[in-house]
């Protein structure tokens, strides 16, 4: 089979021996093993274990034509609408395993890979070797159930929409030379979310570099690429046990700066080269925005149901339920996950083909969800933090449970329908999901997660034709 096991991936990521730095020092040994992201990959590599589940086989992986291999899904390319929506089904399995915590799953970037290389031949007015280089590199990722990360933006130094940076201070990542092996990037780039911890790097330009050629590139290495560099930020799994983070100490993702010390990337690797045109077409042109949201929506659906579980937990645990503003806060969340759920289904109903082919949900509600995500959410923790109230900082240690204070805890920390454990269990979870380093994080991330919102508002302002609708009025009134 092609698909990989959670073990292959850990010793791959293992043996790599990537230059991640954490806290001030460079990690050796095995990184699997250390406390910053031990646990996200053991919960990544049970996601990779999930694809050999014989009762999930068909649902989680597909049959690759050329080599009669197994192929995880999130590498399907749909067809049908029936891809898309077994597409759709597997992802959710994956969300619903991390309760939509692990925005950077493998599905996140397999789809990627698979949207942008549906439209390769985007490519092909800078030479034919750069469309053959992505569908190589795509059936090379899919073949080997490759895991990736991946850096679109430079660092927030100067964010004025004049600022161009000298050739003699270099911050964000550029092309400083070319020959005959490849081109050499110096610079520095964010957010790879699991730096460190992939088999590869997917590179690509974004934002108002890339009206400057040195800017305009894309490409996929390895991580352990000499000159490349993570620089991680302090880990939100500062407490590896289970009962007292129930979620971050499973899945913190971690999010690092890259560094590129004159990194060669050979031209077998590449995909764009300074061709600022090329660059921008192939997120514009191909289908990569309605594919990849697929994926993105259909994860934030998980996210939002866990959430209204927590929710409601509360309500029964502490008997609030009788309360008026306590079933509003509760419909707030129903209301928005089954708008969530509405939209995407009807991104599979407006499905179709685009000129390659490839079956395309329909971008329109996809947008519309994408917008609507950053604003719930927070107000979802909001919610959270009111339903709990003081409960969520009366909150004992695994350690309190199992100390001398026991007998107290029992008897104070007791709830109306459950035990004082089971109700420490369950704050301690709501703590963890809206309040905690992890949680924060959680709540910044869904808001900038497809990028700055104000933009992905013009965005939708532009792509929505509402020319119909406007001169269906026009004509009803003689305006």
């Amino acid at each position: 089979m092609a698909i990989s096991t959670g073990q292959q991936y850990i010793d791959r990521i293992n043996r790599l021996q990537s230059d991640v730095w954490h806290n001030g020092k460079k990690i050796t040994g095995k990184i699997s093993e250390h406390p910053a992201f031990s646990g996200v990959m053991k919960s990544q590599a049970a996601l990779y274990d999930m694809q050999h589940d014989k009762k999930r086989i068909d649902l989680m992986t597909y049959t690759c034509e050329k080599t009669g291999e197994r192929i995880g899904t999130s590498f399907l390319r749909p067809m049908t609408k029936e891809d898309l929506e077994k597409r759709r089904k597997m992802i959710q399995v994956w969300a619903k395993a991390s309760f939509g915590m692990m925005g950077r799953s493998p599905d996140y970037k397999n789809t990627n890979i698979m949207a942008l290389a549906a439209a390769s031949d985007i490519l092909a007015e800078q030479g034919p070797q750069f469309p053959q280089n992505l569908l190589r590199f795509y059936e090379t990722a899919s073949l080997k159930d490759l895991s990736f990360t991946h850096t679109f933006i430079a660092p927030q130094v100067n964010r004025s929409s004049m600022h161009y940076e000298s050739e003699d201070d270099i911050v964000a990542a550029r092309i400083v030379d070319k020959n005959k092996e490849g081109i050499v990037i110096k610079g520095a780039r964010l957010l790879a979310t699991q730096g460190g911890i992939t088999d590869e790097i997917i590179v690509s330009s974004s934002g108002l570099k890339m009206f400057e050629e040195p800017y305009a590139y894309a490409f996929s290495i390895p991580s352990n690429t000499e000159g490349l560099k993570f620089i991680c930020r302090e880990s939100f799994a500062y407490d590896s046990s289970p009962f007292n983070h129930p979620l971050g100490s499973r899945f913190e993702e971690m999010d690092s700066v890259i560094v590129f010390d004159n990194v060669l990337v050979p031209w077998d690797r590449l995909f764009v080269v300074e061709n600022i045109e090329v660059a921008n077409n192939l997120y514009s042109k191909s289908s990569f925005k309605p594919l990849v949201l697929h994926q993105v929506v259909s994860r934030q659906v998980m996210k939002a149901e866990f959430v209204l579980g927590v929710a409601q937990l509360i309500v029964n645990t502490i008997a609030i339920g009788e309360y008026q503003h306590v079933k509003e806060k509760i419909c707030e969340i129903i209301i928005a996950l089954e708008n969530h759920k509405a939209l995407l289904l009807a991104s599979e109903m407006g499905a179709k083909p685009d000129q390659w082919g490839t079956m395309v949900p329909d971008l329109t509600p996809l947008s519309a969800a994408t917008l609507q995500f950053p604003k719930v959410y927070p107000r979802f923790m909001e919610i959270l933090q009111l339903l709990g109230a003081s409960g969520l900082v009366t909150i004992p240690t695994e350690a309190d449970m199992k100390s001398p204070i026991r007998g107290d805890i029992d008897q104070y920390i007791q709830a109306a329908y459950s035990d004082a454990e089971s109700r420490i269990r369950l704050f301690r979870l709501a703590w963890d999901v809206s309040m905690s380093a992890f949680g924060s994080r959680q709540t910044l991330y869904e808001r900038f997660f497809f990028g700055d919102p104000n933009r992905l508002t013009q965005g939708l302002y532009f792509e929505y034709n509402r020319h119909q609708i406007v001169e269906d009025v026009k004509n009803a009134f003689g305006i």
